[in-house]
């Protein structure tokens, strides 16, 4: 990655695209957010589904547009999209007005600054359905270890969308089956300029609209406030834990299904952490705990633990937290391997902790989860 935007604190065009995309979804999802019926039942996912795939269109546009030669991960095909004339115009109507906004306005980075793309954007493009369709279905490429290729979540937190929770806009660019740089758009997680610790939905205290999150490996990780555009990003780091594990605090899914919280828990315990977890949906946690909102992220296997985990969801925060000073691994200590395809099934589960505490935190959950009897899970007869 060579030098590119005076607007970010580390020179990279890749870096300068992921920003520029992240932000553009982030714009589409928010004005889709602003016509959600407060009588929407929970069944009802149309806003998610059209936030997923004008976010992802937007994203992929833009990496096809700079760097056509790289792959995309992504959770989004447009089967759906062939089918519903409607869905695809109004998904049609959200990208084109992202992708007209101007850059300097929106990022923070002259247009002269991005890298010379292969092709010129226009808005007739997207009259085209067949462009709009095939930008879509770029995000089928299957990964692997060797290479480069991009990993998407375009709604990461679909249920944290709906409430107005917490939901992010998940970029990485992984080489080599490792994740080399991310870019996270929550436009719902308050940028913090107090010491004190913000709480879901709590305003008072923060300045600006929603964050935005970026690392490069070896380089560090930052944060700035989505607007406005001109704010400087900001070095941030994990909290030190001087006073021990014991002062730390947990984050952890909403929702019961993802993670298991029970075990959870009892690995608190055995911390001899008395702090109340904080709970919030998405990848916005990997972004609080690298800004020391909280301390400790666990995502472990509920019941056989057969889920395997998608690499789209964990790519961009896990590159975060490392970055941010922290260790980031499955539940025995492994290392998370982005480059077995599109999940990553020689894991299973997420361990997140500053790194001279990461070792300690694993062996509270080898523990737990061997009392529960699934030491299977760790590699381990039971």
């Amino acid at each position: 990655m060579s030098s590119s935007s005076s607007a970010l604190p580390i020179s990279s065009p890749e870096l300068t695209v992921a920003l520029s995309a992240v932000l553009r979804a982030s714009l589409a999802t928010t004005q889709i957010f602003k016509t959600i019926p407060s009588s929407l039942t929970k069944s009802d996912k149309s806003p998610v589904t059209l936030g997923d795939f004008a976010a992802q269109a937007i994203v992929n546009t833009l990496i096809a547009k700079y760097f056509p030669d790289d792959g995309i991960v992504a959770e989004e095909e447009a089967s759906a999209l062939r089918e519903d004339e409607q869905l695809r115009g109004k998904v049609g109507e959200l990208v084109k007005m992202a992708l007209e906004k101007d850059e300097q306005s929106l990022t923070g980075t002259k247009e002269s600054e991005l890298p010379s793309g292969s092709k010129k954007w226009s808005a007739e493009d997207w009259e085209q359905s067949d462009r709009f369709l095939s930008a879509l279905d770029r995000g089928n490429f299957n990964g692997g270890p060797s290479g480069r290729f991009w990993a998407l979540d375009p709604i990461d937190g679909t249920k944290g969308f709906l409430r107005g929770g917490q939901y992010a806009i998940c970029l990485a660019l992984v080489e080599n089956g490792e994740p080399i740089l991310a870019c996270m758009a929550c436009p719902n997680l308050p940028y913090a300029v107090s010491d004190e610790k913000p709480k879901e939905g709590d305003r008072s205290g923060v300045r600006g609209d929603g964050s935005v999150f970026i690392a490069v490996k070896g380089k560090g990780a930052f944060h700035r406030s989505i607007a406005p555009p001109s704010a400087a990003f900001e070095p941030i780091k994990m909290n030190s834990l001087s006073g021990g594990l014991s002062s730390a605090s947990f984050c952890e899914s909403v929702e019961a299904g993802h993670s298991s919280q029970g075990t959870n828990a009892r690995i608190a315990e055995l911390l001899g952490i008395s702090s109340p977890p904080v709970r919030m949906d998405s990848q916005a946690k990997y972004a609080s705990v690298a800004r020391g909102d909280g301390d400790i992220y666990l995502r472990l296997p509920v019941g056989d633990g057969s889920y395997v985990e998608k690499i789209w969801d964990h790519a961009a925060g896990a590159l975060l937290c490392e970055e941010a000073g922290g260790s980031v691994s499955d539940c025995s200590g492994k290392r998370l391997d982005f480059g077995k395809g599109r999940t990553l099934s020689a894991n299973k589960g997420v361990v997140v902790a500053l790194k001279g505490r990461h070792t300690e935190v694993v062996e509270a959950v080898k523990k737990a989860l061997i009392e529960e009897g699934r030491g299977n899970l760790l590699g381990e007869q039971k």
